[in-house]
């Protein structure tokens, strides 16, 4: 399970965790089909690793990458002209009393990854964990 965005936040609830992945999913599957009619996003493979939502499950955060992790700008644009019908769908499909407000975020966990093994193979760190 993931650790909260901020020290003061409590983890995510089942209930949270559950529709997220629904969400996630769905979303997953309509970009895969081509179901939104779009030229950005029919040019590109999106993966979605994540679906955050609010303790009211009001507002869910959708983190994307396109594959390679290039024009992420204007597949988050893309993904933002498009939220009125990604929604309606995400909300017929799912059956909740509330559909979502999504929000589409730039996925950062692979340049953090990335950060984090750079530091591991650095010099000074290396240096640390040698046995003498």
């Amino acid at each position: 399970m993931k650790k909260p965005a901020h020290p003061g936040a409590k983890a995510p609830s089942q209930r949270m965790l559950r529709v997220g992945e629904l969400i996630r999913h769905k979303l997953s599957e309509m970009l895969a089909r081509g179901d939104v009619h779009d030229d950005v996003l029919a040019s590109h493979v999106i993966t979605i690793p994540e679906v955050r939502l609010s303790p009211d499950l009001k507002l869910a955060t959708v983190y994307v990458m396109p594959l390679g992790g290039n024009d992420v700008k204007p597949v988050i644009e893309a993904l933002t002209r498009n939220k009125k019908y990604i929604r309606a769908e995400v909300a017929h499909t799912l059956n909740l009393r509330y559909a979502p407000d999504l929000r589409f975020r730039e996925d950062e966990t692979f340049e953090e990854a990335t950060r984090i093994d750079r530091l591991l193979d650095s010099d000074r760190v290396r240096q640390d964990t040698q046995k003498k």
